[in-house]
């Protein structure tokens, strides 16, 4: 008797972190980064990457087995992937394997008597919420890092400091909305995050987003920027819907603005406000998803 699981540890799992140990060595990180990313030891990396432990054919010559190591490690790489996303990305593979697929296959070879069965199992089903909440945040850090990386981006950022955030797919509150805790702000010329992108951490900016998903907009990210005259002119010139809203009574006055906006499905567009008593005037670029908000603020203010 030869269980599913015996056929991932050995089989999938000693050739898939060769894979990966393999292509982080590719990216420059030493043994030690590796071991640590990978949760192992140095020398089993340096076995993993020399090709000292065996692998098996069939998974190593899997495209989709390819192409996971390829995301898995350039997300690593970077930063823009967590530990905990790259294990939920490699579980929803496997599972995926496991159902009638290679591994099924595997493990049919290993207990013949399965081929024969009159019968199909699932296998249990992955996190999927976990795995959506990993990707949400995977998305935050990438736009994040076009902001960062853009040179003259912290002259956009607002005194009250800026924030990225992007929420799940059905938002109910805050807490579904992934955020920078305490914002980013301006050190001396440079954008400054203080922190890994968290879920719940956004009242502000997460409240202007979900005011807008309430008025019927499909946008899921939002970035807020400096406002001046200058801005809101280059947003539009550059083919985004402007609506302005009342700062007084924000969240209402967003879903009423936003209701009576003409958006594009899928397209990035505009929210701001002149300011009040006390309030600082502000512009706010939403859109389907963080990178996509962030590129649209740096290639439309910073070109």
């Amino acid at each position: 008797m030869k269980f599913i699981e015996e056929v991932v540890v050995d089989a999938f799992l000693p050739t898939y972190r060769a894979m990966l140990a393999e292509r982080l060595r590719d990216r420059g990180l030493t043994q030690s980064a590796v071991a640590d990313l990978l949760g192992i030891s140095q020398s089993a990396v340096s076995k993993y990457a020399h090709g000292d432990v065996e692998g098996h054919p069939d998974v190593a010559n899997d495209e989709r087995v390819q192409a996971l190591a390829d995301r898995v490690a350039a997300g690593l790489a970077d930063g823009t992937l967590s530990r905990v996303g790259a294990l939920v990305e490699a579980e929803v593979l496997i599972r995926q394997l496991e159902d009638g697929d290679l591994l099924a296959r595997l493990h049919e070879e290993a207990v013949p008597e399965l081929a024969d069965a009159d019968a199909t199992f699932a296998v249990h089903d992955v996190d999927s919420t976990l795995r959506t909440g990993e990707q949400v945040l995977a998305s935050v850090r990438r736009g994040l890092r076009v902001l960062t990386n853009a040179s003259g981006f912290a002259g956009s950022i607002p005194n009250v400091g800026t924030n990225l955030v992007e929420s799940l797919p059905d938002p109910t509150g805050i807490e579904d909305v992934a955020a920078v805790p305490g914002r980013i702000v301006d050190v001396n010329g440079v954008p400054t995050v203080p922190g890994d992108p968290e879920f719940g951490v956004s009242e502000h900016v997460a409240g202007v987003l979900l005011s807008a998903r309430a008025a019927g907009a499909d946008a899921s990210a939002a970035l807020n920027i400096a406002y001046d005259e200058a801005i809101l002119t280059a947003l539009a010139d550059a083919g985004y819907e402007t609506v302005e809203f009342d700062s007084e009574i924000e969240g209402d006055a967003v879903e009423a603005a936003v209701a009576d906006a003409r958006l594009v499905e899928g397209e990035p567009f505009v929210l701001y406000q002149t300011g009040a008593h006390g309030v600082e005037a502000i512009t706010y670029v939403l859109g389907p998803d963080a990178p996509t908000v962030a590129r649209a603020v740096v290639d439309t203010l910073l070109r």
